[in-house]
């Protein structure tokens, strides 16, 4: 399922595609943002959107076999919650 699918099922519950729109981009764009301020957003029964930090390491160019340093940086994770969890079994 891609985004569109997804606006195309939140608009059966609302009857109307704009309005699903709407919603889908509002609820995409607050998620983005909470993350990008490291907050955590929580959907009981769903699961938990969070941001976790990756150090720093060393990698290796596979071209060149040459070590590089990777910095450190922050990445969105997600952690589904049990209903998710039971519902998928």
């Amino acid at each position: 399922m891609n985004k569109g699918d997804l606006i195309n099922k939140v608009s059966e519950v609302l009857n109307s595609k704009k309005d699903a729109q709407t919603a889908v981009d509002c609820i995409l764009a607050t998620v983005t943002e909470a993350l990008a301020e490291k907050e955590s957003v929580t959907l009981v029964g769903f699961g938990t959107f969070k941001t976790a930090e990756r150090k720093a390491r060393k990698g290796r160019n596979p071209q060149t076999g040459n070590e590089i340093d990777i910095p450190a940086r922050f990445v969105p994770k997600f952690i589904p919650g049990k209903a998710l969890k039971d519902a998928v079994k």
